[in-house]
């Protein structure tokens, strides 16, 4: 595969080569433990267009999925083009060290694109891992050495993510969002935006919940299907990129099918996504 067989997404779909070092697409592809999803079809992904990779890696102990590395693996010289992003779970120094050898073994690559620390949900574990020991300055020290090109954090705590933005030690975040699940707009988003740091989200199904229909739902009306959940989370210009994470190669197709679209959802689509957010956020449980 060379770069000229590469699809380019529409430049409403693309993001500045600041952010991640490259040119990304802003619809991303995220592994997980319960997916059918090959390195096959992750080539194929990156051959439509998608050059965000995320892979969960060793954050929940063995990798949940092997077809991440090895695809990334299978790039060759087309590795450049593509935005590897990994789950990190060490929370040491040392641990980071043992954990950072792994990753680029798996993936044989010499560095990474971008690390997220993984899940950090708590104020006394943030200030834990920027501790003398803690992985927050090895990772610093190996974007340094530029075995990591940007550090970022993965949490549900937007009060907390925000704070961790505001430190100074970070060049991106993580955070759930979609049309459930707004705070971020409120929380995150600003707070990025005056620091100068990408949002990468995540869930933008709701776990599937925004593709049911709920009791409160107008007649007629029929939730639509994923692509449209991606489109309204990247509708906000302050995401950078919104993590896909497929099933199967079915599943894969319908959301890559975002890639040919040229321009933002019409406002009466968005409100409408918007509403069933809201009637989601009614029926299907709880989340802050």
């Amino acid at each position: 595969m060379s770069q000229a067989d590469v699809m380019q997404p529409a430049a409403f779909l693309t993001r500045p080569e600041r952010e991640f070092g490259k040119t990304v697409s802003r619809l991303g592809l995220a592994s997980h433990g319960r997916t059918a999803i090959t390195a096959d079809d992750v080539l194929h992904a990156v051959s439509r267009g998608v050059n965000f990779l995320n892979w969960s890696a060793f954050a929940e102990g063995p990798p949940d999925d092997e077809a991440f590395p090895a695809a990334v693996a299978a790039l060759g010289r087309e590795r450049d083009g593509v935005a590897v992003c990994v789950q990190f779970a060490a929370r040491t120094a040392a641990e980071a060290a043992g954990e950072l050898r792994s990753v680029l073994s798996a993936i044989r690559s010499d560095y990474v694109d971008v690390v997220t620390l993984y899940y950090v949900e708590r104020a006394d574990e943030w200030d834990s891992l920027r501790s003398p020991d803690g992985v927050v300055e090895y990772l610093r020290a190996a974007r340094a050495d530029g075995l990591v090109r940007r550090l970022g954090v993965t949490s549900h705590q937007r009060p907390l993510a925000a704070t961790m933005v505001a430190s100074g030690l970070l060049d991106c975040v993580m955070v759930r969002y979609n049309a459930a699940h707004r705070g971020a707009e409120r929380d995150v988003f600003p707070v990025a935006a005056a620091c100068g740091l990408p949002v990468i989200a995540y869930t933008a199904l709701r776990w599937g919940a925004l593709l049911l229909p709920t009791p409160d739902d107008p007649p007629g009306f029929v939730p639509p299907p994923a692509p449209a959940w991606y489109r309204f989370v990247l509708q906000h210009p302050a995401v950078s990129v919104a993590l896909s994470a497929p099933h199967t190669r079915a599943e894969l197709d319908e959301d890559l099918d975002i890639l040919s679209v040229s321009a933002p959802l019409p406002a009466d689509e968005y409100e409408s996504l918007a509403r069933h957010g809201e009637r989601v956020r009614r029926h299907a449980g709880r989340f802050a």
